[in-house]
């Protein structure tokens, strides 16, 4: 039986104006642009079986990552801090273009990452829309805290003007998010489902769904770590030391963390008798709340889990 034929892999590293490829040990350096897009595929044209490896660079790698999927290359897009630890444990310290490309084709070869699948274009508006709305939000909190120091009275006028021009964002965001749920079919019944959990509002739902599409696919644990909600243990011999949430995606945490205070505010609620018990028993209230947007991510996983087909009623025996 003929033994199925390893991709080849490619490391490819992105900067805002340029591309740095490693192609079978080759280096070749083309421009971020349409115009390098085009060389980029014409080379992989030529290596037939060609896998693609680089790095998420913070939105730089959208538009090449998009131009590979649309040519049908597999294309893998990496955390960065993985990379970085793969090349310290391969002893490379030094750091440039060329380097890092070669890193990137070595973490292939090793570890063989899957293809990132092409995202859904829908869920991709209402990602942009949630991060965009997150920013004002941010700004807005600035602002407030500025204001809480400003004694001269033009400063204190202006910044009340900017803060109401904020709020009228805010709120077109809002409902320009709204609209693109209603031109997205596909996503209102997972909304909906969510919607339906106690504590979690509409921008809740739609906010952990656009960053989180894979719940509902994702085992207890994978959820958890994926939203970077699973304690990481830290131990050595007889040392145990405290553990600590981190990595995963922060903007899952963020949009679970005041339905996590809403819900502790909530006696009645399961969430709530669950928060209120740790709280009992000593534990701290952030380490609480973390508990609490922890189950609450679960209870979504679990409801967007498609149902299970019904076991079909057994036969009664011949007598």
């Amino acid at each position: 039986m003929n033994e199925p034929k390893l991709a080849v892999q490619v490391g490819l590293d992105i900067a805002k104006a340029t591309l740095q490829l490693d192609l079978q040990g080759r280096p070749h350096a083309l421009p971020n642009t349409p115009a390098g897009h085009a060389q980029l595929l014409t080379l992989l044209r030529a290596c037939p079986g060609a896998h693609v490896v680089c790095e998420a660079t913070g939105g730089y790698e959208r538009a090449v990552v998009a131009a590979l999927q649309a040519a049908a290359v597999p294309v893998s897009v990496l955390n960065p801090a993985q990379v970085r630890h793969f090349a310290l444990a391969l002893g490379q310290r030094a750091k440039n273009d060329p380097l890092d490309a070669g890193v990137l084709s070595a973490y292939g070869k090793a570890l063989q990452p899957a293809a990132t699948p092409r995202p859904d274009a829908a869920l991709a508006e209402l990602r942009a829309l949630v991060q965009w709305r997150n920013q004002l939000i941010e700004q807005r909190s600035a602002l407030r805290n500025h204001a809480e120091h400003a004694d001269l009275p033009y400063v204190t006028k202006d910044q009340a003007k900017y803060a109401a021009q904020l709020d009228q964002r805010i709120a077109a965001a809002e409902a320009e998010l709204t609209a693109a749920l209603a031109r997205a079919p596909q996503w209102q019944p997972p909304v909906a489902k969510l919607e339906a959990l106690a504590g979690v509002g509409r921008l809740t739902a739609v906010s952990v769904l656009s960053q989180l599409p894979e719940l509902g696919q994702l085992s207890r644990g994978q959820a958890a770590a994926l939203a970077g909600l699973a304690p990481w243990t830290r131990q050595s011999g007889p040392w145990e030391g405290q553990r600590h949430i981190g990595g995963g995606r922060a903007a899952v945490r963020r949009a679970l963390y005041m339905s996590a205070v809403c819900l502790a505010r909530m006696q009645a609620s399961t969430l709530g008798q669950f928060y209120a018990r740790l709280r009992a028993a000593g534990k701290p209230a952030k380490v609480a709340l973390t508990a609490v947007m922890r189950k609450l991510l679960l209870q979504m996983n679990h409801e967007l889990k498609p149902a299970r087909p019904a076991k079909a009623a057994a036969l009664p025996k011949a007598a």
